[in-house]
């Protein structure tokens, strides 16, 4: 851009940025006045091999070289590759020949996976049924299956179809399956609902229940998935394989692609013609999620997951000012004894580290995957203070 050309006015659908980052590198990021952050939120859990990462960069740079889009009235020859990839890891490990229908976001992958169950369901059966706390997009759909009413109210009339039960209550959720009900959607761990992991067991008796009623389970795996939690999907956590995955956020490392996998007797009811994207699955998006999941698999990023995810809720765990924290791998929350986690996230802020308020009380934590134990130190040093100064300004 130019000093002569324009800077327009965007939509107030989010809050004016308190900072603008112009360049980042890993886990670092720096602002346009040239101040140096910690990234711990990654984007929303998006870049999970950390920014700029080198491997991705070049294929990104490689591909827009090559071929960047021709529709999919017509092949190229990454897509089936990926998808090939995606398949074997939704197996951990063993190909279940499942199908992919590429997008360009986690919504629209759940929009995909929502129109495949009723399709596939039938006249009459058409009923998806989520949990309160969960998030699932900004779709007139999937806002309808996300569970926090607060966001339905100022798009009403949403699309008919959805019911919500309580989270993790196996119970709850038998209650409310009729005949109309053609899936369940759950996510592992709610992401946007304060990083709530589902209970022990609560995945494999989903699973037992869908089966028993001829129902699908559709795992929303767009924050919990590709490594983060410690496995390369959440649900694996759980010994079960659902009928549905949906993918996206760290799926290209920040270049947008979304993805819904689904068994081939599920995907089978997509004819030509039921759904379809204008970029989904084009040769710059494929390039660039197939050189995130090369990286991935090779640095095995569920083990670093587990590993690194153990030692920063070690580190959290010790804070003064914390009093829990929940979550796997390397999505936690850290609950904190007061109700000023959008202060203390400002705070952070300010001195350098990259967090969110989820609740009122818990503050989120996604950073790449390969943060390294110097990285963790010093974040925990800034989030002490920055807890510290937030506690001082209320005693005071």
């Amino acid at each position: 851009m130019t000093a002569t050309e324009p800077v327009g006015s965007l939509m107030q659908n989010y809050a004016a940025p308190g900072v603008t980052f112009v360049r980042g590198q890993g886990t670092e990021l720096w602002d346009n006045r040239g101040r140096r952050y910690l990234d711990f939120l990654t984007g929303l859990a998006v870049c999970s091999l950390g920014h700029s990462h080198p491997v991705v960069a070049e294929a990104i740079a490689e591909q827009a070289r090559t071929l960047v889009h021709v529709s999919n009235l017509f092949g190229n020859e990454l897509a089936p590759r990926l998808a090939g990839v995606l398949d074997l890891l939704v197996g951990d490990g063993t190909p279940l020949g499942g199908r992919v229908f590429f997008a360009n976001s986690g919504a629209e992958a759940n929009e995909c996976a929502i129109k495949l169950a009723r399709k596939w369901a039938g006249p009459g059966r058409h009923v998806v049924v989520s949990a309160y706390g969960s998030f699932h997009g900004r779709t007139l759909a999937t806002l309808h299956a996300t569970g926090q009413p607060s966001k339905h109210e100022p798009f009403q009339p949403l699309p008919e179809g959805f019911r919500h039960v309580a989270w993790s209550e196996v119970d709850a959720l038998e209650a409310c399956l009729d005949p109309s009900v053609a899936a369940v959607l759950l996510e592992p761990v709610q992401g946007e609902g304060g990083v709530n992991p589902a209970a022990p067991g609560f995945l494999a008796e989903v699973r037992r229940i869908c089966d028993e009623r001829g129902i699908l389970m559709i795992m929303d795996e767009v924050q919990a998935g590709l490594g983060r939690t410690g496995r390369w999907f959440g649900f694996q956590h759980d010994g079960v394989v659902p009928d549905i995955v949906t993918m996206a956020k760290a799926l290209g490392n920040g270049f947008p692609i979304g993805a819904c996998w689904a068994k081939p007797d599920v995907a089978d009811a997509f004819v030509p013609g039921d759904h379809g994207s204008t970029f989904g699955g084009q040769p710059l998006a494929a390039a660039a999620a197939a050189a995130t999941l090369r990286v991935m698999r090779q640095e095995d990023v569920p083990a670093l997951a587990t590993s690194k995810g153990e030692a920063l809720a070690r580190a959290l765990g010790a804070l003064r000012g914390v009093k829990e924290v929940r979550g796997r791998g390397l999505l936690l929350a850290a609950e904190l004894e007061s109700e000023q986690a959008k202060a203390v996230a400002a705070e952070a802020l300010e001195r350098g580290l990259v967090v969110n308020a989820v609740t009122s009380t818990a503050i989120r934590f996604a950073p790449p995957l390969l943060v390294s134990d110097e990285e963790i130190s010093e974040a925990m040093a800034i989030l002490q203070a920055s807890l510290d100064a937030v506690t001082a300004r209320e005693d005071g």
